[in-house]
């Protein structure tokens, strides 16, 4: 069964195309990105998300980072 988001295709290909136009504008190379993009979800689940979730939203998040890469 497909997982069904709450956001459009729209929404998010907005953001990711804003965030990768950001990376761009500063010739970042692929491990500063991923290192800048690393320090941004942790500052979201500390400052978003509750302290008691989050290891189970960080722990989604990985699984779902790591099944994302294994199925491109």
């Amino acid at each position: 069964m497909a997982i069904q988001s709450k956001y459009t295709n729209t929404q998010v290909e907005s953001i990711i195309a804003e965030l990768l136009a950001v990376l761009d504008k500063h010739q970042s190379p692929t491990d500063l990105s991923l290192m800048a993009l690393g320090n941004c979800v942790t500052h979201l689940l500390s400052s978003k998300v509750p302290a008691e979730a989050r290891d189970e939203v960080a722990e989604q998040f990985a699984k779902a980072l790591s099944n994302s890469v294994k199925n491109n």
